[in-house]
């Protein structure tokens, strides 16, 4: 038995942890499932328990087949589902191709991302990783290994369905042809969150990736107060003459690693403050044209290896809500009870998203998604959360799953509204509930 946890670190349960590394090998490990069930892991970057199963059997999936192929002429690519982004974008870049879609950390593998249909700085131009995805290769209850396409239901039932489906091995999307591995970027700084919304909606639809900082901390007349960041791939004749000697060159690792132990209360108000001072200070009031390589622009934090240890020994919660647009009201009211109460969050992003995908338990939906990092331990998180919970779901918006570790079943059922269609999918594809976290548990998926 092995403990884990989620990114966040928190609620530790056991498990068996088995590393099948081909098909045959998972649908073999399948049979030795008992009572508790099975669930795929991939390198654990899910927030809260979905990855976890506790008593059971969880597949590491980090090193099933890892394989790939591209398609030079369309850019579909075909990968193992433990095949990592990172992996990925280091054999593609160089070859003039990137992935459709990268949340904010690209060590998650590609089965993780069609699991949480992850989304990124792109939504609102291109959606989530599932509107790119042209077939998946599932592994179901029965043992049997699956093709699946867009016209199957199971398809979009698997599409942000959290593993608990089947075991994907495969998949196959279309990537974007790019020139070179730098960014085209602009940097805004808004006074407050009135003029943040307004700034993104005016012009957030000329920039194909689009993310806000905000300054939580920040009261009054400041608050919502932002560093507004937007991009696109840049050309060849953007870079300076040094950069186009090697356009498509890419190699990021870890410049930094957090200490194995970190203190508790280390984020906390003076701290955050600080640095959320330093940060705003710091931005451009309005800087056009800046270039930028893929991984800071994307990925800033996977500069610093473990990072997430930096919060102390109890770990942290990410809560991340979208509503709808026309409910701008309810953000305002969160962000507003936030900084009233000074909640320490060391990230605060806000972004906009255009069409989600059929994926019935997909996240993502047309209108505004906030995300915090919040260090366990901050009097009256729980109850505050809870709150939130309800102006979400009255605001006809939802939580994410793949960041979630605390949403109560209740909940879940008022802001999916396709459960129950995914439930009888689900049940026809594995109806003795062979795949099992502790996530499902908890929500009674």
């Amino acid at each position: 038995m092995t403990p884990l946890t989620g990114w966040g670190r928190t609620a530790p349960t056991p498990a068996t942890v088995l590393r099948p590394r081909s098909a045959d090998e998972a649908a073999a490990l399948l049979k030795e499932a008992g009572r508790r069930g099975v669930v795929a892991r991939g390198l654990g970057r899910a927030y809260g328990d979905a990855a976890q199963n506790a008593g059971g059997l969880v597949l590491d999936c980090a090193a099933l087949a890892p394989s790939w192929s591209l398609d030079e002429e369309t850019g579909l690519v075909t990968a193992s589902a433990g095949m990592s982004l990172h992996d990925l974008m280091t054999a593609l870049l160089p070859r003039g191709w990137f992935v459709p879609v990268t949340p904010g950390t690209r060590y998650v593998t590609v089965g993780g991302a069609v699991a949480a249909d992850v989304h990124g700085k792109n939504h609102h131009a291109d959606s989530s990783f599932g509107a790119h995805l042209r077939s998946l290769r599932l592994l179901t209850a029965d043992g049997t290994l699956r093709t699946l396409g867009p016209g199957d239901d199971l398809f979009w039932a698997t599409v942000g369905g959290m593993g608990l489906t089947g075991v994907v091995v495969e998949a196959a999307f279309r990537c974007v042809p790019v020139e070179t591995s730098r960014m085209r970027v602009d940097v805004r700084r808004t006074r407050d969150l009135e003029e943040t919304l307004e700034v993104m909606t005016a012009g957030d639809h000329d920039y194909r990736y689009t993310v806000a900082w905000i300054d939580l901390l920040a009261r009054g007349g400041r608050m919502g107060r932002s560093v507004l960041t937007r991009g696109d791939h840049a050309r060849l004749d953007e870079l300076p003459p040094r950069a186009r000697r090697d356009p498509l060159a890419f190699g990021p690792r870890p410049r930094l690693s957090a200490p194995p132990w970190v203190p508790d209360g280390l984020l906390n108000r003076a701290t955050i403050g600080a640095f959320n001072a330093l940060w705003y200070g710091r931005a451009p009031a309005d800087r056009r044209g800046l270039i930028q390589g893929v991984a800071p622009f994307f990925h800033p934090l996977d500069g610093v290896g473990g990072w997430n240890r930096m919060y102390g020994s109890r770990g942290f919660v990410q809560y991340q809500f979208v509503v709808p647009f026309g409910a701008e009201d309810t953000l305002r009211r969160i962000v507003e009870r936030l900084s009233r109460a000074g909640v320490v969050s060391f990230l605060t992003v806000l972004k906009r998203f255009g069409e989600g995908t059929p994926g019935m338990l997909s996240f993502p939906m047309p209108g505004w998604t906030l995300a915090l990092d919040i260090p366990v331990g901050q009097d009256g998180l729980a109850a505050m959360l809870t709150e939130f919970d309800g102006w979400v779901a009255a605001a006809g918006g939802r939580l994410y799953l793949a960041k979630d570790s605390r949403m109560s079943a209740a909940t879940m059922a008022a802001t999916y509204p396709r459960l129950e269609e995914w439930r009888a999918i689900r049940r026809r594809a594995d109806p003795d509930g062979l795949f099992v976290s502790d996530l499902a548990r908890r929500l009674r998926l």
